[in-house]
């Protein structure tokens, strides 16, 4: 896909896809409590003819691009390689819940149209096969999974759920707020409201904070035996929101990504908890924790276990 085609992808829909959706509509312009930050007044502007947002508290504006760039901490090349991926969600058609299946040549949602609602079908365990595949190419392969008796499988379901006139399927990983976290192999999005998802464990003084689900995921098949409570943030956008939680804890340990934004989201925090220990070193050489698990999973011979001890290396 090229710049032009990526550039004409619609902000509108794609800020759907996220979990945001328009306070009011004034003709094109499309109005929202700003996704860059919290607000209770709208003030984040999409012009949907000329397919630009503009946020009037900060200043900030510009194209699908600039928005994606913000929103997902990534350079350019990354989001245009994110966006390309994305004009394929659509065409992942995962037909009507009776008879699910995955169609390549589906139709895009228009551009010019009103902000497209997702509308919840069902929640069910999962059984369809792609979802099932998916996962294992993921490193969580359900047998794998069972054998070491992890819990994995109970914070997912199979989410069918409808977009205008078309029905999808994906993964589903429950927020706090009461929307869900949705993922198949050609759509990354949420169904509103976007929040983070906590989780509690029987050791009420230990924390772990994973950035994503596919890690909290992760984490809890190589190691099954812990018992810290667990926070995933769904977004680094939504990491101002875990600060005033973390205090309680004796013992924190963050699993961020190794990138830039997630240094920085982890400076942050340990500026404002200074104990809190860095567990990203773990998987140093590999973007995130999903990363590190799906690596070793290709190698098929055995690897130590990523270390479940208290302590870790501190930045």
């Amino acid at each position: 896909m090229n710049l032009r085609n990526i550039k004409q992808q619609s902000i509108v829909d794609y800020l759907q896809q996220q979990g945001y959706s328009p306070q009011h509509i004034r003709g094109n312009a499309y109005w929202y409590c700003s996704p860059l930050r919290k607000e209770h007044t709208a003030s984040f502007k999409v012009n949907t003819e000329r397919n630009q947002w503009y946020d009037f508290a900060t200043g900030e504006h510009g194209d699908i691009i600039d928005l994606v760039c913000i929103l997902q901490h990534c350079s350019i090349a990354e989001a245009m390689k994110h966006l390309s991926s994305a004009s394929n969600t659509s065409t992942v058609s995962f037909s009507t819940p009776a008879t699910p299946s995955f169609s390549f040549g589906g139709t895009s949602i228009p551009t010019t149209s009103p902000a497209h609602h997702i509308e919840l079908i069902s929640v069910k365990p999962i059984t369809h096969p792609k979802l099932l595949q998916y996962l294992a190419e993921r490193g969580l392969k359900k047998s794998d999974i069972y054998e070491k008796k992890s819990d994995v499988f109970s914070f997912l379901w199979e989410i069918s759920y409808k977009i205008s006139d078309k029905t999808f399927f994906a993964l589903g990983f429950a927020n706090d707020a009461g929307g869900w976290e949705l993922r198949n192999p050609y759509f990354k999005g949420c169904m509103a409201p976007k929040s983070i998802s906590t989780i509690k464990g029987k050791d009420g003084e230990r924390l772990q904070i994973f950035e994503g689900f596919m890690d909290f995921l992760s984490w809890r098949k190589l190691h099954p035996e812990i018992e810290a409570d667990s926070i995933v943030l769904n977004s680094l956008a939504l990491f101002p929101k875990v600060i005033p939680l973390v205090t309680s804890y004796t013992s924190i340990e963050c699993f961020l990504d190794n990138d830039e934004a997630g240094r920085k989201a982890f400076d942050q925090l340990k500026r404002s908890c200074p104990r809190i220990i860095d567990g990203s070193v773990r998987y140093q050489a590999h973007k995130d924790l999903n990363e590190w698990l799906v690596a070793q999973s290709k190698l098929k011979e055995k690897q130590p276990l990523l270390s479940s001890t208290k302590r870790g290396i501190r930045r």
